[in-house]
């Protein structure tokens, strides 16, 4: 093909590569005269349906007519171009297949307006608000309620703070790092009350036990003396 910088007839493809989903091949072409580069789209020609409008008027398929409705409805969107050819690509092959000679345009519309709601919310609801005649601010109002309820549920954000900030149970297995829990610990564990505190009490105080015996002694020394003076 010709360049369409400097009008000479001999260019070259210096890269091809499938879009539109498969159905177009995009090449890139230099002029080997000017050395610019440009892009060039390749699909096939087939016969599309004629739309039958609102007023019963027919009129050819224009897919430039419809990329410009949906470039002005993403207009100053963070939608990327390629996804807005994808999308437009996608509509072609749905109208071509329905292998009818004709398609109503509100068909059209309705698979323009899937589309915009996959792409952009605010494209969708400024297109739906031109397409579907909304007159005042309540119809605003239910459409956006109703793509608010078709988003799926998820969980709460502090719900899920919560569940992250939650603190694990004591682990069992840990030992004790003060003595006070050792003893604790070993107290709520042992035998029948009474014989353990006896046994601390001698333990802690053998002196104590020591004194008692022999207080004993003597008490039996001074009975043996008395026994045989008499």
């Amino acid at each position: 093909m010709y360049c369409p910088f400097c009008g000479h007839i001999e260019t070259k493809v210096t890269d091809s590569r499938l879009a539109g989903e498969g159905r177009q091949i995009r090449r890139r072409r230099e002029c080997l005269s000017c050395e610019e580069r440009f892009t060039t789209f390749e699909t096939a020609e087939l016969v599309m349906p004629v739309v039958v409008k609102g007023d019963r008027n027919r009129e050819s398929f224009d897919e430039a007519k419809l990329r410009a409705g949906m470039e002005k409805a993403l207009e100053k969107r963070p939608v990327p171009r390629e996804q807005l050819d994808e999308a437009l690509s996608r509509i072609t092959h749905k109208v071509r297949s329905l292998g009818d000679r004709e398609v109503q345009s509100r068909a059209i519309g309705e698979l323009v307006m899937d589309e915009l709601q996959q792409l952009d919310e605010v494209a969708y609801v400024r297109f739906a608000s031109v397409y579907r005649h909304f007159e005042d601010v309540e119809a605003f109002h239910e459409e956006i309620q109703r793509l608010r309820s078709q988003r799926p549920a998820s969980q709460p954000v502090r719900e899920i703070k919560r569940v992250l900030k939650r603190e694990p149970g004591p682990n069992r297995d840990q030992l004790p790092l003060l003595p006070m829990e050792s003893a604790g610990k070993t107290e709520s564990s042992g035998a029948t009350p009474g014989s353990g505190a006896t046994e601390t009490g001698a333990e802690k105080n053998p002196a104590a036990t020591e004194s008692a015996d022999d207080g004993e002694n003597e008490v039996a020394a001074g009975r043996s003396l008395a026994t045989e003076n008499k």
